[in-house]
């Protein structure tokens, strides 16, 4: 297998495509996010597929993926989403290692299942490191390329690639596939809502909002909460969804009013004023990346002994995955 190739063009950039790897952690208490891969385990198995190292950069591709022509020679892998690649216009296999010569153009065809595409090159995306990580933030205009989305005519450098066995692919059992439920820690101000309210909060069918983006995912359709009476405190405010200004934990689930929930993701705020209903757990993260506007999505309570028998769930298959693609 040859050496990587040195560059690759954004013919077409898709709705949003970003270049990401697995974030920037230690600067949250600074207002800095994490960022990085949305889906963290289909980006790590698209590095594995290509030879690179888990936390290289990629590229992660939103509802509409882009068009990219190789300047060189170079090892492909497509995982996350169902987005139907081609190479000069002819349909390849997702989660596998797919050989790329020069001068060729790879494009994607209409979503079927799923929310965002990792395109891992063998080499990684050679941009700038800043803060520890080539991930985008792109509401503060930090890492990838320039800080923002890719463009048409953008040109990212590519570094030198390992040899890897093309046409191996992450068999499909090992694929985790998006479930309609995510299990969440109760806590943080759930006293802040009646028993009844919570518990039509779990028992309620919700469904992803238009506006779920990197900062945070809203879910809409089911009940408005209903508060515990109380006197506001100062700084406060009147809305009974209003708290003193407090840390925010990834994952965590704001109900601004107490109609329409957000949880929390990649490129959220570290802090602010809205009550928290609860944390979705570590295990489940991932899931909420690859959820599509208007899927019905359910709440499922779990404690902190399930929260953790699912992380250890998570490095198995993680495990696994690295074992199939050594």
């Amino acid at each position: 297998m040859a050496e990587a190739a040195s560059m690759i063009e954004i013919v077409k950039p898709g709705l949003s495509t970003t270049v990401q790897d697995l974030g920037r952690p230690g600067y949250y208490h600074l207002g800095i996010p994490l960022s990085g891969a949305m889906d963290r385990e289909a980006l790590i198995a698209a590095n594995l597929l290509v030879g690179n190292d888990e936390g290289a950069a990629g590229l992660e591709a939103v509802f509409l993926g882009p068009e990219i022509r190789f300047t060189g020679d170079a090892t492909v892998a497509v995982t996350g989403a169902e987005m139907p690649l081609k190479l000069d216009g002819v349909e390849q296999a997702g989660w596998t290692a797919l050989p790329v010569r020069a001068g060729q153009v790879l494009s994607f065809g209409f979503l079927k299942a799923g929310a965002r595409a990792y395109i891992a090159v063998s080499g990684g995306i050679d941009v700038p490191v800043v803060l520890g990580s080539r991930a985008t933030y792109a509401l503060g205009a930090l890492g990838g390329h320039g800080g923002r989305a890719l463009k048409a005519g953008d040109r990212l450098g590519i570094g030198p690639g390992r040899p890897v066995d093309e046409g191996r692919s992450l068999p499909a059992a090992l694929r985790r596939v998006p479930e309609p439920v995510l299990r969440m820690l109760p806590g943080l101000y759930d006293h802040r809502v009646t028993a009844e309210a919570t518990e039509r909060f779990f028992a309620d069918t919700w469904k992803v909002a238009p506006e779920a983006d990197r900062i945070g995912y809203r879910f809409r359709g089911g009940h408005a909460l209903d508060f515990v009476p109380r006197e506001p405190p100062f700084g406060a405010g009147s809305d009974p969804s209003n708290i003193v200004d407090s840390c925010y934990p990834y994952g965590s689930i704001q109900v601004p009013g107490g109609t329409e929930p957000i949880v929390l993701h990649r490129d959220a705020v570290s802090g602010g004023g809205y009550f928290m209903i609860g944390t979705v757990i570590a295990a489940d993260m991932d899931l909420i990346g690859q959820l599509q506007p208007h899927q019905p999505v359910r709440f499922a309570r779990t404690d902190m002994a399930g929260a953790l028998a699912a992380r250890a769930e998570t490095a198995g298959r993680l495990a696994r995955i690295r074992d199939a693609l050594a």
